[in-house]
């Protein structure tokens, strides 16, 4: 399942945040759960290091984010928001969103999980998202797509700007 979407939210609180307070390596959750996919090439290519797969990551709660208006527009059960800052010059690799953390917690639910993935800025020369065989450029801010576990997709910051993007993630509506 995959269907682009658009968000009218005030996203300063996202933009103005110090994403530089965190930082991750995309693949350290992907080599170990997503060897399925790396095993068609014939494994994680060792060219993907820490340097170049880092992101910086922020997660904003409901006191601090309306969920249930972010969840209304998107036609969505908001579980989790989080911003991703991603580097000039890092990738993260191909994979699916394995939904892990609201799986431990909702272990009983069986509604489909989704993840929306909202553009906080205009885009940038050099940013872009592949899903399948569609890449994504030129987009406006608050717009993106919402896919399920079954939709591999990758980002790239190829670009000489930082690349915002907004996470939100939870159970079809």
């Amino acid at each position: 399942m995959i269907k682009k979407v658009n968000l009218d939210y005030d996203f300063d609180i996202f933009l103005k945040s110090d994403y530089l307070q965190h930082e991750g390596s995309c693949i350290v959750h992907q080599v170990d759960e997503l060897k399925d996919i790396h095993n068609r090439f014939g494994g994680m290519p060792k060219t993907y290091e820490y340097v170049n797969t880092k992101i910086h990551q922020l997660w904003f709660e409901r006191d601090v984010v309306d969920y249930n208006n972010i969840g209304n527009q998107l036609g969505m059960e908001v579980v989790t928001i989080s911003g991703i800052m991603q580097p000039p010059g890092c990738v993260i690799p191909l994979h699916r969103d394995t939904f892990y953390q609201i799986s431990k917690k909702f272990p009983d639910r069986k509604d489909l999980k989704v993840r929306a993935n909202v553009y906080l800025e205009n885009w940038k020369t050099g940013h872009f998202v592949q899903y399948d065989q569609t890449v994504s450029t030129h987009w406006k801010q608050g717009e993106g797509f919402m896919w399920d576990s079954s939709i591999e997709h990758l980002g790239a910051n190829a670009g000489m700007e930082p690349k915002y993007t907004l996470q939100i993630s939870g159970f079809l509506k």
